[in-house]
């Protein structure tokens, strides 16, 4: 599908600035409000009341004096005009009279009759887009007179406040342009609920919906003809905490959204203040109950917060066992148990070192590049003789599923620790651990500087047993030791990781 600047490009007839493209995608991410405000009351010019939803169609002007559609909105209320998609399609030479005289004027344009679409008839009405006082584009509210009657608690206010945001957009001060973004449980839509405010933020009318949303806050009487603001702060307890923007929300005087929380409830609230030049008019809140969303989002940050201090506490513990192991080692008099024991210390840190990362994460995945290299620090550090050896790492592990991540930082842990203590037992030297990843595809080698590799050396040691156990089984890979070109060993190890 073609975005809204290749279609402003293809229109050009009045060439469109960054700003004015802005300016549009602010109207599209806004639209859907008008377009389900407008399924009220429409009354047609035989004066009989039909209720319609409406879809909304943005329209270029293109060099040919034709106009394109750039972008559609279906209504959520009922059946929509246009069943198959428009944008890219020119609007049909029968109808671009108003659309012409809309563009021109910068006027409100509605169509003096019905027209008749297929088997169903549809009203028109033309607004024109105004932006730093240029008329960019026309919006065609096209009205279905024939779809099927719904019982939506509507009444004829809701098409009134679209009639006032549409006369607000011809004029430029729609879509709102200082709606802050901030972080909430969806865009409360006029089917959730919507509220009627008068210039003093007294309640005018309310949909059914948004009264329930009310009741669950506590408010059990009639709000018509009372002021918003003071029925909720009523119901809210002295110690809940209130966001800085609820008065502003509840008295409609600026676009932004607010969550308050009463009587372990949850309600959304938007405003949407309806003015003309520096006039206020009043204001269309809209309502939404969030409550299980917002209870739901409480239960999976708990979730989080347990599984974080579980990964915290078994760092803890397994940091335990290494001081347990080490102290040992340190009172042991038998070489082989003092090297035993390390061993078995540098094997609890580096699966220790991979609970540290998680506990640092909400999700079981590791971003394994900081790992690898705390690990091969440290399994060089502990296991290194009196010889001078550097360890350093290249590449990119990238993101690691935890099980995988704590198999795969067991075997670097071993690789390291043999080359530092058989490949440089008696010599300074240089290890290098470098990986390569693509998808899931990873290959990870480790190369030394030191006495070499010889092939067909039996390798039957505790460190390689564990080694081949976790490459075949955590890892579904395959290792390989070979003579390095240089001198030293290179061993290569091909895994195939799960998604992370």
């Amino acid at each position: 599908m073609r975005s809204l600047m290749q279609l402003a490009e293809e229109a050009s007839s009045t060439p469109l600035s960054e700003q004015d493209i802005d300016w549009l995608h602010l109207l599209l991410a806004d639209w859907q409000v008008l377009a389900d405000l407008a399924a009220a009351l429409i009354i047609t010019p035989s004066a009989d009341l039909d209720l319609a939803a409406a879809d909304l169609v943005l329209w270029l002007p293109a060099d040919d004096g034709r106009f394109i559609a750039a972008a559609h909105c279906r209504p959520a209320t009922s059946t929509t005009v246009h069943v198959d998609d428009i944008i890219g399609l020119h609007l049909p030479a029968a109808r671009e009279i108003d659309l012409r005289r809309a563009l021109q004027t910068g006027q409100v344009v509605r169509s003096p009759a019905a027209r008749w679409a297929g088997t169903y008839s549809m009203m028109e009405t033309c607004v024109p887009v105004c932006h730093d006082g240029r008329i960019i584009a026309v919006v065609t509210r096209e009205a279905n007179l024939s779809s099927p009657r719904l019982s939506l608690g509507f009444e004829g206010w809701t098409v009134a406040a679209a009639d006032t945001l549409c006369q607000m957009m011809a004029r430029g001060e729609y879509p709102y342009d200082s709606t802050p973004q901030v972080t909430s449980h969806g865009v409360p839509r006029v089917l959730d609920g919507a509220v009627l405010l008068d210039a003093e933020g007294r309640v005018q009318h309310a949909t059914p919906n948004a009264v329930s949303c009310l009741r669950r806050l506590g408010i059990r009487t009639h709000v018509t003809g009372k002021v918003l603001a003071q029925e909720i702060t009523e119901v809210i307890g002295d110690g809940t905490l209130i966001e800085e923007s609820m008065a502003v929300v509840v008295m409609g005087r600026a676009s932004w959204r607010v969550e308050i929380a009463a009587r372990a409830s949850t309600v959304s609230m938007r405003a949407l203040p309806l003015v003309n030049g520096r006039k206020r008019l009043g204001a269309v809140i809209l309502t939404r109950d969030v409550s299980e969303v917002h209870r739901h989002e409480q239960e999976l940050m708990t979730k989080d917060a347990t599984i974080r201090e579980i990964h915290h506490r078994v760092k803890n513990n397994l940091q335990t066992v290494s001081a347990l192991l080490r102290l040992q080692s340190r009172r042991s008099s038998e070489e082989a148990v003092k090297v035993a024991l390390a061993e078995a210390e540098r094997r609890v840190q580096a699966i220790a070192t991979v609970h540290a990362a998680l506990s640092q994460n909400v999700d079981e995945s590791v971003d394994f590049d900081e790992v690898a290299r705390t690990i091969v620090r440290m399994a060089g550090a502990i296991a290194s003789t009196d010889h001078a050896v550097e360890v350093i790492t290249t590449g990119s592990f990238g993101t690691i599923q935890a099980d995988q991540a704590q198999a795969l930082a067991t075997v670097l842990n071993e690789l390291v620790a043999n080359s530092v203590e058989h490949g440089l037992a008696d010599r300074d030297g240089l290890i290098e651990v470098r990986a390569e990843r693509e998808g899931t595809s990873m290959t990870v080698t480790v190369a030394d500087d030191g006495v070499g590799f010889v092939p067909g050396t039996p390798m039957s040691g505790l460190g390689t047993q564990i080694v081949h156990q976790m490459v075949r089984g955590e890892l579904k890979g395959s290792i390989e030791w070979a003579p390095r070109e240089g001198g030293g060993t290179l061993v290569t190890l091909h895994a195939n990781l799960d998604p992370a």
